[in-house]
């Protein structure tokens, strides 16, 4: 069974950082397309980042030069470090593996931006 879990939500002020984890199980993730994408209320969920089992990484507009997507393989673990934070940046994240046809999701963190 594979499980996707995040940790490491959570409220932090503007200009703070945050590291999001994506520990998974069931799959090894430097085979997978590993994402994290993110929803915030009333909107659709979007991309945020990405890293192939290449290695290659690509990031939203909106995000680059804050974030960066990592990948630790002997902890099967994904990582989203997360810089310079905006009120913008609040929504629930979400870890994301695909390699066609499977297409996994975590239960998703929350991140709040906020003064």
């Amino acid at each position: 069974q594979v499980q996707l879990v995040e940790s490491g939500g959570g409220l932090v002020q503007p200009g703070g950082s945050l590291r999001l984890s994506c520990a998974a199980s069931g799959i090894i993730v430097r085979l997978y397309v590993m994402g994290w994408y993110r929803q915030a209320p009333g909107r659709q969920r979007e991309l945020v980042a990405a890293i192939t089992s290449a290695g290659s990484t690509v990031y939203a507009d909106s995000v680059k030069g804050r974030f960066t997507i990592s990948r630790d393989n002997a902890k099967n673990t994904v990582y989203l470090q997360m810089n310079s934070l905006k009120p913008e940046d609040t929504a629930v994240y979400y870890c994301n593996a695909k390699y066609d046809p499977d297409d996994y999701w975590g239960q998703g963190t929350q991140v709040t931006v906020s003064s």
